[in-house]
Parts: structure tokens; sequence; C-alpha cells
């Protein structure tokens, strides 16, 4: 559930020693006038020199439309936040409900440059890392 894959999210990052907040109002970021009035909330917002990153987590164990909608919202909104240098979307998803839509994970991929799962979320954590 999305519960168990924010805790592994944020266990990775405090192990890591990196400073997050958890559940970021989307109306904090009033630069993003993108955004429009939708209020979204953001699992996971992590600042560096260099930007700060607007980060949503979830993990699928079934297939279905769901995985679908979400990689449709979120291909709607990252070009929102990313066209911002200083902000960048990124998605962290992981679960075998992926399977049977990975074709739509990775059209997602070609338009939110930042998607990461379990395994490859080091990779963000080291970006990190070097920005801090």
């Amino acid at each position: 559930s999305g519960k168990i894959m924010a805790g592994n999210v944020k266990e990775e990052f405090t192990k890591n020693g990196i400073p997050f907040r958890s559940e970021v109002k989307s109306t904090e970021f009033k630069e993003i006038e993108s955004l429009g009035k939708d209020l979204k909330r953001f699992d996971f917002v992590i600042k560096t020199k260099k930007k700060t990153y607007l980060i949503e987590t979830n993990f699928y164990n079934t297939q279905g439309s769901k995985p679908n909608e979400v990689a449709r919202a979120y291909t709607d909104i990252a070009p929102k936040i990313n066209q911002y240098k200083e902000y960048e979307f990124v998605w962290i998803t992981d679960g075998q409900g992926w399977n049977p839509s990975k074709s739509k994970l990775q059209e997602a991929y070609f338009l939110i440059p930042s998607v990461y799962n379990l395994t490859t979320l080091e990779d963000f954590i080291a970006i990190i890392k070097k920005e801090l």
C-alpha cells in the first residue's frame, strides 16, 4: 500500500541523513502558479542547494486502472512543476501491479524524468547527497 511505500522511502531518507518534510501542501509553493487552485499534498519535499524536489510515492500489488490513472495524473502535473528550474517532480513507485502496465510506466518515464522504484531509489539519494 501507499503507506508502506512512504514508510520505506522515509526510512531510506532517514538512514542516508537526507532532510525531508512529509505531507506538504502545494499551496506552500506560490511560485508554481501552473498547479492552479488544486490543493495537492506531496508525500515528501526535499530542499537542496540546487532545487526543491516534490515527491509522490505509491506501490501497487495488484493490476488495474489505478496505476494507469496515477501515471496519467502525474504526467500532467510533472511538466507544470518542472518548468520551474528550481523545482522538480519526483515519482517513486513500485509493485507487481505495474507488470501488465509496463508500457504506461514507460510513457510516463518520458514525461517525468525522475521516476524511481525501490531498487533505483539509491540513485536519487546519490543525487540529493551531491546537492546538499
